[in-house]
């Protein structure tokens, strides 16, 4: 049986909960997710938690924040003038937004708080800190040429 190494394009359903038990993503009720092995598609713990892996075969891995979105990181929190904002525009905490870069790249952002003068934005992923579990099934080790 030919069992999954680093290199391999690979399809896999998955369900992926919060420490409490949320689900925050599946794949189920759609195609299998589809992608490298090893080539950075992924977050580190589900990458290597699908190698020697076979298909049809299921498992279940618990990831800490590390091997998963990272940890909450404070220098992530942006202060920006409200200024910047059109001035009828209404911004609510909890509301995200896509902040454009200066190479034009937009950044997903969450209003974490607002003041007078000023919104905080936070850049981190919404999952950063944050343990993940994953039930993973190995749908197909795809071709490679």
């Amino acid at each position: 049986m030919v069992k999954v190494q680093q290199g391999h394009v690979i399809s896999v359903h998955y369900l992926g909960t919060l420490a409490d038990g949320e689900v925050f993503d599946t794949s189920h009720g759609r195609d299998p997710l589809q992608f490298e092995v090893g080539a950075g598609q992924m977050i580190a713990g589900f990458d290597a938690a699908v190698v020697d892996m076979e298909v049809g075969e299921k498992k279940t891995v618990t990831l800490e924040a590390k091997d998963a979105y990272g940890e909450r990181r404070d220098d992530l929190m942006l202060p920006l003038p409200k200024t910047q904002l059109p001035e009828d525009m209404e911004v609510k905490v909890g509301q995200e937004f896509h902040l454009s870069q200066e190479d034009g790249q937009q950044i997903p952002a969450t209003v974490a708080g607002l003041t007078e003068n000023e919104i905080v934005f936070d850049l981190n992923h919404p999952l950063a800190g944050e343990t993940l579990t994953f039930d993973i099934e190995l749908v197909t080790i795809h071709e490679t040429t």
